[in-house]
């Protein structure tokens, strides 16, 4: 049952909701529900005289008192806690309460908080937001779909549970991870909280941990695999098609060869992209963007390895080989540079174990010829970097203090400002922390890190690492192929998003060793990165036929601000 609609006044023009609901029910909605600024007409019109306390409240009063709320809490975890509480008490005072303090709420309610929040999510979950599609319940998705109280859904963010960040299979207590970026797409992006649905596919976890925690709140059965689940994937997405026809799909958090398969299989057939792979590699492209400039050199000048060729490592490789390529090099002479290691060490031509995204990346034998290994059988990381001279080391891998003081300085002798991007999540799983960067480079190291770090002051200045995060990304993305009504997302869109998050990067940020806008700025990002999805979208034949101011105004018209919106009575349903 829808609880409120988007109305215009026809007379007035004026913007205001149409609530369907009353009493209790109303104040126990999360997107409608004011607490102490429901006006006094309000109150009378709307069933909820007497249920509050006479005093009214500000917007920002209300906030005043939540972030004195927030502030008594021991610890991040009961941060996060009383944040999601407080989500789903009232949506509006949430988000002012992020936006007012973004750069210190958003390592709570995403990373790296959410990964410790998704290992207890059993333990410490009060209520349930979005949508659990189980093996049980999927013949029944339209009537779920249906009954949805939004009035709307413009965005879905869907995972398994498969690989919850570094964290590996969490099952549905994955959920938490769609949860949070949807929080970050209405926060970062605009986008309007009451259109936007997390999702999770419950299909189970082979997480022996979970099956065997009497709370844990999912499916207790072993992962379901193969023609099974693939047809529940299938009956999902044709669910979405039938009842969100203009909605996007963000696929969040699957194991690689599933997220492949399905970016693959359904990114021509619905408005959809995957973060973990596109968005991890166009946000770190961007950061390679601006190193390049502050290095004022070319992409084919630099030697780039990348360790951990799962959906970010290989989405990240893809990205700087769109790069070279685009600068002029060859197919194989863009493979020369980009040296992959995974599990089985360097990526070789005839590795049984390469998947198809990754043979272009794999190297020649006859290039490695003479190295010297430790090991004939097996390249492994000392190995590249010692023969390779790597100028630029990317790990994506989940293992801590995996770039060695070794590696970093060897890594050092081979550039004047080498470049380190440590990428995993949460931030004790980061492959070497930018202090550790710092001391091998002499303070000279570019560095980007998954997670937060504080600053650091070295000789006279102060260094700053980046933190390396999608949302520079996912939100402007999703929130341009929405507004310009692309029909799909493509690469190109990814690319432009790139370009618009480096040009963001001021030279004083740029001198601090900044390669990504500071945070505080996210919103301005968002809406450039929209505005430049839009342009591509428009030049590819893939969107609305509108010039660049008229883009740059709808996407600025689209962007949501927390506010309390005028509230009308409308018929009981």
């Amino acid at each position: 049952m829808k609880t409120f609609g988007f109305k215009i006044d026809p007379l007035t023009g004026e913007d205001y909701y149409e609530v369907y609901i009353r009493g209790r029910q109303l104040l126990n909605d999360s997107h409608l529900n004011k607490a102490s600024a429901f006006q006094k007409e309000e109150r009378l019109s709307l069933g909820i005289d007497g249920m509050l306390r006479s005093g009214v409240s500000t917007l920002e009063t209300q906030a005043d008192r939540a972030y004195e709320a927030f502030l008594r809490k021991p610890d991040d975890l009961e941060r996060y806690i009383y944040l999601a509480g407080l989500q789903d008490r009232n949506e509006t005072l949430f988000y002012r309460l992020l936006l007012d303090h973004l750069e210190e709420m958003v390592p709570i309610v995403y990373t790296p908080t959410v990964g410790q929040a998704c290992l207890m999510m059993s333990h410490i979950q009060r209520r349930y937001r979005g949508l659990y599609i189980t093996p049980d319940n999927i013949a029944n998705i339209d009537q779920m779909f249906q009954s949805l109280s939004q009035p709307q859904v413009n965005l879905i963010v869907v995972t398994d549970g498969e690989r919850i960040l570094g964290l590996g299979d969490l099952g549905s207590d994955g959920m938490g991870i769609p949860v949070g970026k949807v929080s970050l797409y209405v926060a970062a992006g605009g986008v309007h909280p009451a259109v936007c649905l997390p999702m999770c596919l419950d299909v189970g976890t082979n997480n022996p941990r979970l099956l065997e925690d009497p709370l844990y709140l999912g499916i207790r059965k072993p992962r379901l695999r193969g023609a099974e689940y693939e047809e529940l994937v299938e009956k999902f997405i044709l669910g979405v098609k039938r009842n969100f026809p203009g909605a996007l799909l963000q696929w969040e958090d699957f194991a690689k060869q599933t997220a492949f398969k399905n970016l693959d299989r359904y990114r021509e057939r619905i408005l959809s992209f995957n973060d973990d792979i596109q968005g991890t590699g166009s946000t770190a492209l961007a950061a390679l963007m601006t190193a390049m400039r502050i290095k004022q050199s070319r992409f084919q000048d630099e030697r780039y390895v990348i360790v951990g060729m799962g959906q970010a490592g290989t989405g990240i490789a893809m990205n700087i080989r769109t790069m070279l390529l685009e600068e002029g090099l060859s197919d194989e002479e863009a493979r020369r540079r980009i040296f992959a290691v995974d599990m089985q060490g360097l990526l070789m031509e005839g590795d049984p174990l390469l998947e198809g995204p990754q043979e272009p990346l794999a190297q020649r034998r006859a290039w490695v010829e003479g190295w010297k290994l430790d090991d004939p059988s097996r390249i492994s990381l000392q190995d590249v970097v010692r023969n390779a001279h790597p100028t630029v080391l990317i790990g994506v891998t989940a293992q801590p203090g995996l770039f060695s003081e070794a590696i970093l300085e060897e890594t050092a002798k081979h550039s004047a400002r080498p470049v380190v991007l440590a990428l995993s999540n949460p931030t004790h799983k980061c492959e070497c922390s930018p202090e550790a960067v710092w001391k091998a480079t002499d303070g000279k190291g570019l560095v980007a890190t998954g997670s937060p770090f504080e600053p650091m002051a070295w000789k006279g200045r102060t260094l700053q690492a980046s933190q390396c995060n999608n949302m520079y990304i996912f939100p402007g993305v999703g929130l341009g192929a929405l507004v310009c009504k692309a029909s799909r997302v493509t690469d190109g869109m990814f690319l432009a998003a790139s370009r618009a998050i480096s040009a963001f990067v001021t030279p004083e940020q740029e001198a601090m060793g900044l390669l990504l806008p500071e945070m505080k700025d996210i919103r301005q990002v968002s809406a450039s990165v929209a505005k430049a999805v839009g342009i591509e979208a428009r030049q590819a034949g893939l969107g609305r036929l509108l010039d660049d101011d008229q883009l740059g105004a709808v996407v600025a018209k689209a962007q949501w601000v927390p506010a309390y919106a005028s509230y009308r009575p409308g018929a009981l349903r």
